[in-house]
């Protein structure tokens, strides 16, 4: 049975792909001297098995190596028909950290950078009918300065809110055949006032196209443009409204033909924008109900064992009264982002800068090629509301973040997605931002009321970073971390990780959440919350769930404290 054997990219999909996910034969290779030794052609030294897409370091990739892994590589013969390789064939990698090199058939194909987003190789003039050798080589190193490696542990034990490390494939690896004229791509601008979507698709060769937009089986549009090649745009009316909103994932189907190629995709009818204070959207004020969610799984690491997996965290915090969360120090994978658009479930776009030493000029090399990746990818995606480059930009060895460095990917974010709200840092230390967040995990729910009245009352954010950064009135604020209450399963729990004191019982833990939460709904000036977080990860166990996903408490408690009307909801 292939692990993962879902279609991995659900926005643009292909009906002729073949999933490569299973078992592959594999080496550890620490010094990186394979290609030298020329691994990508002579396989005697491939000792181990390893289960893709489940990195070296999980149960499920049936090798569980915690150590420091420097370098890994994996071979699979794939036999292809001559019916697969009569048009391009090409070899897409969802994820792998960090640098990986492609050969097939003994040859080098290339090299991608970069440990978050997806990527391919055209591999048409590589591959033949019959048997072909393909072989995947992944380098990692946590410890160096311009590899972001988001929670990953850069000391041998996982600490604190750092966790066990990712080396090499953690995503789907799939082949895709597609004939020589074909759509390279496209980006999609929904209009909910106007009831359209604006269509910008690029195209390789030249033929008829056809795009036609449905709404539950129902012909909403059709355009068709006869002999098009290059970039081409197009608007589609829609002849009914159906609004993409908080809990109700509203989707448009797409069907494109572009001479054989047929491609399906979907997208949301939605606007988002800021007004004032409030965050809108469909120029309705929502307040974010948001949790903490880093994508860790117990069995997988940074892999959910299965696409259900993926779905039920969205339906776990539903189930809380959460209508989205913060996808925090990771790119998730586009399966997940699929199952938010269909739930109506907002999310924030981040990148797991952690790692990378912002302190640098010479750091944007590390940060900005992969995240215009990461914003290119996911653009499409009606669930994800905003972009947040980087968290929490802490000094290193007592040198300052260089401004400049932030203010260039705020800028670069801006011109790749005008459309969407970017944070600069999310908590600090902001240098240009559409939205001012903090981090506040101030455990007294009187200090935390103090704070909300005096932002409510004399227009001052009081917060841990107010010596480096300064809050502009009138700015939207958005309270992005705070509780991560302790509560472990433990009987000893000194030696579990979580924020303040643990509670000495239930009572007290409920009573601390509800003040924090209802101090900041009831601000008027506050657009969200983003509470810390949806499940514990090893030893941090300030989860709402535990880390196997069971309840720490009812359900119906979190969902009637989150629940509450905001105040800045009120009079709409």
């Amino acid at each position: 049975m292939i692990p993962r054997s879902e279609h991995p990219k659900p926005q643009f999909e292909r009906p002729r792909w073949k999933n490569l996910n299973g078992e592959w034969k594999a080496c550890i290779d620490n010094g990186r001297s394979g290609e030298a030794r020329e691994l990508y052609k002579d396989f005697d030294s491939y000792d181990k098995t390893i289960n893709v897409p489940f990195c070296v370091q999980s149960a499920l990739s049936g090798l569980e190596i915690k150590d420091f892994t420097y370098g890994v590589w994996y071979e699979r013969t794939v036999a292809l028909s001559e019916e697969d390789v009569r048009g391009r064939t090409v070899l897409h990698i969802g994820a792998a950290d960090y640098r990986t090199t492609l050969f097939v058939n003994g040859q080098k194909v290339g090299i991608h950078k970069g440990g978050y987003v997806s990527f391919s190789f055209d591999v048409t003039s590589f591959v033949k009918g019959g048997d072909n050798h393909i072989v995947i080589f992944c380098e990692d190193d946590e410890r160096n300065p311009y590899i972001p490696v988001g929670k990953q542990s850069r000391e041998y034990y996982s600490h604190g809110c750092d966790y066990t490390r990712t080396t090499g494939i953690w995503q789907t690896v799939w082949l895709e055949f597609t004939p020589y004229r074909y759509v390279k791509g496209m980006r999609l601008d929904p209009d909910a006032f106007s009831c359209s979507v604006n269509v910008t698709m690029e195209l390789a060769g030249t033929a008829d196209l056809c795009v036609k937009a449905s709404y539950n089986g129902t012909l909403m549009a059709e355009t068709k443009l006869p002999s098009v090649n290059g970039v081409v745009h197009f608007n589609l009316q829609l002849a009914e409204k159906h609004l993409w909103e908080v809990g109700c994932g509203c989707l448009y189907d797409l069907d494109i033909c572009f001479g054989d190629d047929c491609v399906k995709s979907y997208f949301g009818l939605r606007s988002v924008s800021i007004d004032g204070y409030k965050f809108l959207l469909n120029g309705k004020s929502v307040f974010q109900r948001l949790v903490l969610d880093q994508g860790f799984y117990p069995d997988g690491i940074y892999t959910a064992p299965t696409d259900e997996a993926l779905h039920q965290d969205i339906v776990l915090s539903k189930n809380l009264g959460f209508n989205g969360a913060r996808l925090h120090q990771k790119v998730f994978e586009e399966r997940f982002l699929y199952h938010a658009d269909k739930e109506g479930y907002l999310v924030w776009g981040e990148y797991p800068n952690w790692g990378m030493d912002h302190t640098r000029p010479e750091s944007i090399y590390g940060i900005l090629p992969e995240w215009l990746e990461e914003i290119n990818r996911d653009y499409n995606h009606p669930s994800i509301i905003g972009w947040c480059p980087f968290n929490e930009t802490w000094d290193i060895d007592g040198k300052k973040q260089f401004d400049p460095l932030l203010s260039a990917i705020y800028r670069a974010t801006k011109a790749a997605d005008p459309t969407r709200p970017c944070i600069d840092t999310s908590g600090n230390y902001h240098v240009e931002t559409d939205i001012f967040d903090v981090h506040d995990y101030e455990q007294n729910p009187e200090i935390l009321l103090e704070t909300m009245r005096m932002l409510k009352e004399e227009d001052v954010l009081r917060n841990h970073c107010n010596n480096k950064q300064t809050y502009s009135s009138g700015m939207p604020v958005f309270i992005s971390e705070y509780g991560g209450i302790k509560w472990s399963s433990e009987s000893d729990s000194s030696t579990s990780w979580g924020y303040g004191n643990t509670p000495q019982s239930e009572e007290a833990f409920k009573s601390r959440y509800e003040a924090l939460t209802k101090a900041i709904l009831a601000n008027p000036k506050v657009m969200g919350f983003c509470y810390t977080q949806l499940t514990d990860i090893e030893q941090e166990q300030n989860g709402c769930y535990y880390y196997n996903r069971t309840p720490k408490f009812d359900a119906a408690f979190f969902y009637g404290v989150n629940t509450t009307k905001a105040a800045i909801e009120e009079g709409e």
